[in-house]
């Protein structure tokens, strides 16, 4: 019973990912943890600029006109206030993600699969292991560890991905291979995920798309 409640509060077929995401042995105590729209809020770009106007039928939110750049810089100032254990700004990690995501388009990777790398590298971005020296290789593993998981790869697939990351993090493979299981790690090992983390950034992928 408890199954087909889930399934329901799912909603229909369309609304739902592709049947790899699911979740492993240690990944529903995780799920109450990370909220995979926390960095991806739509409302961290408005900072002080934003204004929420309260009428007594409806509310609504004005946004004044800001220099890009201002805007970058009071987006980076509040996510640094709000975690200072993280040590790249929000600006270069969602820079990453887009490395990621157009990295995975060349490889002709489904949506799933970057949605899955965006969990993982979320994941290791809230913990505070990301830093400037090591992000790339971070990205890469991420990428690297969801094409594995959620496609069957072949030899020459694999080969083709990899070549793709070199060229794109400019790293050299050997570092990326040895950093991939330093990530497993971090990661606890669970590469499975329930459904409601990898949902969102994939309802976003291919709403983008």
């Amino acid at each position: 019973d408890s199954q087909e409640q889930q399934q329901q509060q799912r909603g229909n077929r369309g609304d739902r990912c592709p049947g790899c995401c699911r979740a492993g042995p240690a990944s529903l105590g995780e799920s109450s943890e990370y909220n995979p729209n926390l960095l991806d809020d739509p409302q961290w770009p408005c900072g002080k600029h934003k204004r929420v106007l309260i009428f007594a039928s409806y509310m609504t939110t004005v946004i004044e006109y800001v220099k890009p750049s201002d805007l970058k810089k009071d987006m980076n100032e509040t996510f640094k206030e709000k975690f200072p254990h993280i040590k790249l700004t929000l600006s270069k990690i969602r820079s990453l993600k887009r490395e990621m995501r157009n990295l995975s388009e060349e490889c002709n990777l489904e949506p799933v699969t970057v949605s899955m790398a965006y969990v993982y590298f979320e994941k290791l971005v809230l913990q505070g292991k990301l830093n400037k020296h090591n992000r790339k290789l971070c990205a890469g593993a991420c990428v690297l560890l969801a094409a594995k998981i959620s496609s069957d790869l072949r030899k020459h697939e694999v080969k083709h991905l990899l070549d793709k990351l070199e060229e794109r993090f400019r790293f050299n493979r050997r570092d990326l291979i040895g950093f991939e299981f330093t990530v497993l790690v971090a990661l606890e090992l669970v590469l499975y995920l329930p459904e409601n983390q990898v949902l969102p950034h994939y309802r976003r992928l291919t709403q983008q798309a």
